[in-house]
């Protein structure tokens, strides 16, 4: 176990929106890549990294202190699919249709999704016949995308291949990303791209985990190595005013245990919402960004850390049978950051067949496909994928109705 000091560290980085002083917060400590599931007989050689965790003392913007190479993290082999949870399907076809009624209105309109994934937000717009781009660096998903009769580009989103983008196609009447711009530490490249496709009245329109709900939730597992940024209203209005753009509206959302969608435009194209205004007074209340509130929350995710070891500890010498649900890229900093292994949790239940019959990152703990559940069920399982909670424990309500019980470490360790 790592040493328990470290979360009050005051590691000094550089911004990379603004070049101001970063203090690191929290170290979460050595990491494996969070969606790098290895077989059984190929363990060696994974990579690993410092993943820690701090704040930009000029522009408020939260973000890690080490950077993981692009390649390393999308790749052929990405696993995650978009379309894989009922409740995101939805998500994504209510987004699609929203833009389809209130921005794709023109003659000839055009959206430009970044990090398309799988296609399933471009599906409902290439049924209503909208002309549409998906940019995906990740090769595996970018096929199942154009297999679906989505329009793919398989390449990273930055300055070069936006003003290519527009060279072909025009300009964009919106640009949007789902769980993808906190992922690019490159942002100046990002959003001068978003500057060169955007039309005069254009639309980017984002959303990512707030820092808001990863604090108050204490959901330290948001924090691994695809999310690279923590955004606030307040940090995404500095960081859009310093390429040209705007911050003119925001909406809580509540995928993926607590989001924001931001919406940017040209600098004095559109009247901001009042809700803007709203939600970064509401930020400066909480003190939000402010370090005395982010070493709270490190101390919160230290006493986490040890009641869940303990708690698991206790179960495994009581004799009862742990597993885990959801082998989710999160999970990997639960693991790794706590020390639970094999031990502790015998193994992981997940439905993608790209991690199935593997090994979790870093922890080695054997991942199994969710079919293998109910025919076996463990007495205590603990849910990785929390954020998807209501919809899991519906489908596996008979585990609850055999005796089993849900383990939950956000907002705290308890058990269901």
């Amino acid at each position: 176990m790592s040493d328990p000091t470290r979360a009050t560290a005051t590691t000094a980085a550089t911004c990379r929106i603004c070049e101001g002083e970063v203090t690191e917060f929290l170290d979460l400590g050595r990491q494996p890549l969070s969606d790098a599931f290895p077989e059984p007989a190929r363990t060696e050689g994974e990579f690993f990294y410092r993943l820690a965790v701090g704040v930009c003392a000029d522009c408020s913007m939260v973000q890690l202190t080490e950077e993981v190479p692009r390649e390393k993290m999308f790749h052929e082999d990405y696993p995650y699919h978009s379309s894989g949870s009922s409740v995101m399907r939805e998500h994504f076809s209510a987004t699609a249709r929203g833009f389809i009624e209130k921005e794709l209105t023109s003659a000839d309109p055009f959206v430009v999704e970044i990090g398309c994934n799988d296609g399933i937000m471009l599906r409902t717009v290439s049924e209503a016949g909208v002309r549409h781009l998906g940019v995906e660096p990740s090769g595996g998903v970018a096929k199942v995308a154009a297999e679906a009769g989505i329009r793919v580009r398989n390449d990273f989103f930055e300055e070069r291949t936006a003003a290519e983008i527009r060279a072909e196609d025009g300009p964009a009447d919106v640009i949007y990303a789902a769980n993808t711009l906190c992922h690019i530490p490159y942002m100046d490249s990002i959003l001068r791209g978003i500057g060169t496709l955007l039309g005069p009245d254009g639309v980017f329109v984002f959303e990512d985990p707030y820092l808001g709900d990863i604090v108050e939730k204490t959901s330290f597992d948001q924090i691994y190595d695809e999310h690279f940024y923590f955004f606030t209203a307040r940090s995404v209005a500095a960081m859009a005013a310093r390429f040209g753009l705007e911050l003119v509206d925001v909406r809580r959302l509540t995928v993926h245990g607590g989001e924001v969608r931001y919406t940017l435009a040209l600098a004095g194209a559109r009247t901001p919402s009042p809700a803007v205004a709203e939600l970064v007074a509401e930020e400066t209340e909480r003190g939000l960004g402010a370090l005395p509130t982010l070493k709270a929350f490190a101390a919160n995710v230290e006493n986490i850390r040890t009641e869940l070891v303990a708690l698991l500890g206790r179960l495994r010498a009581e004799g009862h049978s742990v597993a885990a649900y959801g082998a989710t890229a999160k999970s990997a900093t639960v693991t790794n950051f706590c020390g639970i292994g094999p031990e502790l949790v015998g193994h992981v239940y997940d439905t993608t067949p790209a991690k199935q019959n593997r090994l979790s990152p870093g922890a080695h703990i054997p991942v199994v496909s969710a079919e293998e559940f109910s025919r076996d069920y463990p007495d205590y399982a603990l849910l990785f994928a929390w954020n998807h909670a209501e919809e899991i424990m519906r489908k596996e309500r008979e585990f609850q109705e055999n005796g089993g019980k849900w383990i939950f470490y956000v907002p705290t360790v308890h058990v269901v």
